[in-house]
């Protein structure tokens, strides 16, 4: 029999889907990588074809399999990691999406939230889901491609719709589709929809039934650690134990070994995503945080987590390149930012899907402001690096806040933490130690131990630990008379945001 020698993570993500093949180590052996066309119908909405993303999916497990020069027989287990909230709707019988993905970063279902709300406001659900009404989450994305796709609601109705965040929708693909297909999701991802009791970690039929959502259409809640099912016999992977899945911020906090209460992590990629572990307690936020389930092994007790969402932070880099023209690759806004000394007084907040955490502001829009005749681009570069570092510490200030711990060290990860500028000046504002790992894949890292783990390849969480590794780390040089100013001026380009979107700005067509 041959050994088993490998993990495989799936990461689909919000501008592509991967495949990387992990040693006992925790060390990357091959990754196989491709893009996914970001769909904008129309202002505010953002999709995605889940049908390239299935496809996209086979393809990139065949690439990592072929760079590795391995089969199925060596891989012990696969793990699945995804954009979180995106929600996918489609046909059990045939297979086919009755609609595209909306994405996370969609603000179509707005009026949905505000309806929802009533007189009560945002914070209906909050005591149940853990989740302000907010156009972020899963819920209301069904609602809308039921309230709005041609005989969609029907099908829903007479039980032939299924719906699922990406995790559940590259799941039960794999293990077959309509031909077997397993219809599951994991703790994780089932707190970002709205419409899971974040305690009991079951289905809120009250809540379902006030957005219109038939129970039938849900997948079965389960851990982040079991078996779920087995690659379709059609597959590359055929018979191999689908094992593990976390949602991405999850999965990089499990990666990041942030086991212990009060352990904190945050991620930079296409938004920035804080967690903090707060242990068996499901903790309410009183400073606009998140109540999300960090993760659960198999049968233990869940894990709980604090989070801080973040719209708009890599993507904003994208914006500079590709919308402006400005640099021509990610990479180059770093040297065009070292052009400059600091900001010049200018502070860019990209309020592009509104605000999401601490404020929760649908209605805002993004905002440059201080601009004199002096400034060059070089600030406009600075200024789009430094937004991400001022979102990240309003953040923390609501955790520390909310969770009455101050942070000691922040462990990060995601593609922007080779920006060393951007780094420093992260720990600058904190006044705390910014700590990236040795292996910076830390999110599909996470869901590989969760697969791991859950067919004896791994020993538990002592194994994450002992495989983790400090890369580099950022110590702060900023004083603090400086980092206050600094903040109070970011807070005050943040009001300029507030309350853009009214009725007349409804009506203009972009």
């Amino acid at each position: 029999m041959t050994e088993k020698k490998y993990v495989i993570a799936i990461d689909q993500g919000t501008t592509s889907s991967r495949a990387i093949v992990f040693n006992h180590s925790g060390e990357i052996v091959s990754l196989g990588q491709k893009e996914h066309e970001q769909i904008f119908p129309k202002a505010g909405w953002v999709e995605h074809d889940p049908i390239e993303i299935r496809d996209n999916i086979r393809e990139v497990i065949g690439q990592a399999l072929s760079k590795a020069d391995i089969n199925r027989h060596e891989i012990a287990s696969v793990g699945i990691t995804n954009q979180r909230e995106t929600a996918v709707v489609w046909d059990k019988n045939t297979g086919e999406p009755v609609y595209n993905a909306i994405v996370w970063q969609d603000t179509r279902t707005d009026a949905i939230v505000r309806e929802l709300a009533g007189d009560e406001g945002p914070d209906k659900y909050k005591e149940i889901c853990g989740l302000p009404l907010a156009t972020y989450f899963s819920g209301p994305k069904i609602k809308w491609i039921l309230d709005n796709v041609e005989g969609a609601r029907e099908k829903a109705e007479a039980g032939d719709l299924l719906f699922g965040n990406t995790d559940c929708w590259v799941l039960w693909n794999l293990t077959g589709g309509p031909n077997g297909g397993v219809h599951v999701t994991d703790v994780t991802n089932a707190s970002r929809t709205m419409l899971m009791d974040v305690r009991k970690l079951t289905w809120d039929e009250s809540i379902c039934n006030e957005m219109g959502i038939p129970m039938s259409m849900l997948p079965e809640i389960r851990s982040s650690s079991e078996v779920y099912g087995h690659g379709a016999k059609n597959s590359l992977l055929i018979d191999t134990p689908i094992s593990g899945i976390l949602g991405d911020q999850q999965a990089a906090t499990f990666g990041q070994a942030c086991f212990q209460k009060g352990m904190a992590k945050n991620t930079y990629g296409t938004g920035c995503f804080m967690l903090i572990n707060t242990g068996h307690k499901a903790v309410t936020s009183e400073n606009g945080l998140l109540t999300t389930v960090c993760y659960k092994i198999g049968d233990q007790e869940p894990v709980y987590a604090l989070e801080g969402s973040i719209a708009v932070t890599g993507s904003l880099v994208q914006w500079l390149r590709d919308n402006l023209g400005i640099i021509s690759t990610a990479p180059e806004i770093e040297e065009l930012a070292e052009t400059v000394e600091d900001n010049g007084g200018v502070y860019f907040v990209p309020a592009f899907s509104g605000l999401f955490a601490p404020y929760w502001k649908d209605d805002a829009r993004g905002a440059i402001v201080g601009l004199t005749r002096f400034n060059n681009k070089g600030h406009l570069a600075r200024a789009v690096l430094e937004a991400t570092a001022f979102q990240t510490a309003e953040v923390l200030e609501a955790m520390n806040a909310d969770s009455s711990a101050d942070l000691t060290e922040l462990r990060v990860d995601g593609g922007m933490t080779a920006n060393n500028t951007l780094m420093q000046f992260q720990a600058d504002l904190l006044g705390v130690d910014v700590v990236v790992p040795e292996v910076a894949e830390t999110t599909a890292l996470g869901a590989a131990y969760a697969a791991g783990i859950a067919v004896g390849f791994w020993n538990g969480e002592d194994d994450v630990i002992a495989n983790w590794k400090e890369g580099k780390r950022f110590t702060p040089k900023m004083p603090k008379s400086e980092r206050d100013r600094q903040m109070r001026l970011w807070k005050k380009a943040v009001t300029r945001t507030f309350d853009w979107v009214d009725e007349d700005a409804e009506k203009i067509d972009y």
